[in-house]
């Protein structure tokens, strides 16, 4: 099943709400992947695992009972820590803000849920988005087997060329 994490959003939800596939093995499949590889990439910096097992498991049951919360039904996503999500810690890559939980979505989290999507965690980011770099208060992201100039998300006239 590791290569459900390969699928497309589209893919994923339509197998889901063909019961090719359930909520909670797609999930699964992602918590595995994110298990063997986040160490070294260091993508997520929050995790909201078990929440997210809840999520799936109501997913399921809700296909069961033939109800579709939307075109991302019992899909795991994940967002940048840079936008509020209720009840998970939203740090926006600053050590400041390392204990903020806040009380509401922003509106884009908000339209991800209610398209059905489950929030798997946060990733990280540069400090308040001001760098295009992802250096932050956890560290920086790492993108293996990519040339120096992409895993410090610059462009230079070298990576230009046509």
């Amino acid at each position: 099943m590791s290569s459900l994490v390969f699928w497309t959003a589209n893919q994923m939800a339509q197998a889901i709400r063909d019961r090719q596939v359930s909520a909670q093995e797609v999930l699964e499949a992602h918590l595995q992947q994110i298990a063997t590889h986040n160490a070294k990439v260091n993508a997520i910096v929050t995790l909201n695992e078990e929440r997210a097992r809840q999520q799936a498991k109501a997913a399921d049951e809700a296909i069961a009972r033939g109800e579709i919360w939307g075109a991302l039904h019992g899909v795991p996503m994940t967002v940048k820590d840079c936008y509020e999500t209720a009840g998970m810690r939203s740090t926006c890559g600053c050590k400041k803000f390392f204990d903020y939980i806040p009380a509401q979505d922003a509106t884009i989290v908000s339209r991800i849920k209610a398209a059905g999507a489950i929030i798997l965690g946060k990733t990280n980011m540069a400090i308040l988005a001001a760098d295009m770099q992802t250096v932050s208060d956890f560290g920086q992201s790492d993108v293996p087997n990519a040339d120096e100039s992409i895993q410090r998300g610059l462009l230079n006239d070298s990576s230009m060329k046509t």
